[in-house]
């Protein structure tokens, strides 16, 4: 028989301990600190047209401070538009009524939030309300897609801008049609 070294047992016991502490700092980590009691924030409601790579549990920022998340995203079938909601934490339920709202990207790659700017208006938003001016996402990858395909604006001696004045008091280099010409280059 096989006699156990206490020393390995309460090195092995040690070791449960600081396994079970770290899962627990884990599962602390993950829900943000939040058990699911959740009475500490109110709902406001907004509608966007596109909310690009939005999930719920999404950062709401004022000034790149987190006060809130996103709670819920849902289409609606009349406008088919995406009706949001967003748990404001209740310390900063004096928004005001002219509050705009933003999706936002962090960074290049980095997740999307809500950004809250804001307004002047004495009237506060009350839970349930809805915030009416809204930005849509702004979708990076069509926005490079379009520059790309689109030729880059008007290039090429055939096209013509529409918005180029049509006057003679303008010398034709000015207006995109050919090089300066002496006789123009010294007046």
């Amino acid at each position: 028989m096989s006699v156990r070294s206490p020393r390995i047992e309460f090195a092995v016991g040690a070791f449960l301990l600081l396994a079970l502490a770290s899962l627990l700092v884990l599962a602390i980590a993950s829900t943000n600190g939040k058990w699911g009691f959740g009475g500490d924030s109110y709902a406001l409601k907004a509608r966007f047209t596109t909310i690009g790579a939005l999930r719920p549990n999404a950062p709401v920022k004022i000034g790149g401070v987190a006060v809130g998340q996103v709670a819920q995203i849902e289409l609606d079938p009349k406008t088919f538009e995406s009706k949001v909601t967003l748990a404001i934490n209740s310390q900063y339920k004096d928004l005001p009524a002219d509050t705009s709202a933003g999706i936002f990207t962090s960074g290049l790659l980095g997740e999307s939030y809500i950004g809250l700017t804001p307004g002047g208006d004495p009237e506060p938003l009350k839970p349930g309300d809805e915030i009416f001016l809204t930005q849509p996402a702004v979708d990076l990858i069509q926005l490079v897609g379009k520059y790309m395909f689109s030729g880059g604006g008007a290039q090429g001696g055939d096209k013509k801008d529409a918005a180029a004045p049509a006057t003679n008091d303008v010398p034709a280099y000015l207006q995109g049609d050919a090089a300066p010409t002496q006789d123009e280059s010294k007046k």
